[in-house]
């Protein structure tokens, strides 16, 4: 799979995931922390990458935006560590197939994961997982 970490999002993190065989990358990497949510958005279509972050924001850009995208990771934990962060992407990797599936927005919480499909297609809701 491939992810574009947000600037919230530790670097450990990225290299963990490029140790498991991932295609990930860092704003910070290519010197594009300045860029707008917007711009990170349009970045991550144009790279076909699913977006890893903390930001609320992206999740409202991706519902309301109105069409297929990569896809959205959405950690909202109160413990951030990399550690734990990669600990609940051990997780979500394991559970929920994000490659093939388009348009998804998954949300990482301390002890369940949500999957929404965007844009609402039969009013299906989140789904928890474990």
């Amino acid at each position: 799979m491939k992810f574009l970490a947000d600037m919230g999002v530790s670097l450990k993190v990225v290299e963990w995931l490029r140790e498991h065989r991932h295609d990930a990358v860092h704003l910070r990497e290519r010197g594009l922390q300045r860029l707008t949510d917007s711009e990170i958005f349009g970045l991550a279509c144009a790279e076909e990458r699913i977006i890893l972050t903390f930001d609320l924001d992206f999740g409202e850009i991706a519902a309301l935006g109105g069409k297929e995208h990569p896809g959205v990771i959405l950690f909202r934990l109160a413990n951030t560590r990399a550690n734990h962060v990669m600990d609940r992407m051990r997780v979500v990797l394991s559970t929920v197939s994000c490659d093939p599936q388009p348009s998804l927005v998954i949300l990482v919480e301390e002890h369940r994961i949500r999957v929404r499909r965007l844009p609402p297609r039969g009013g299906s809701g989140w789904r928890a997982s474990p």
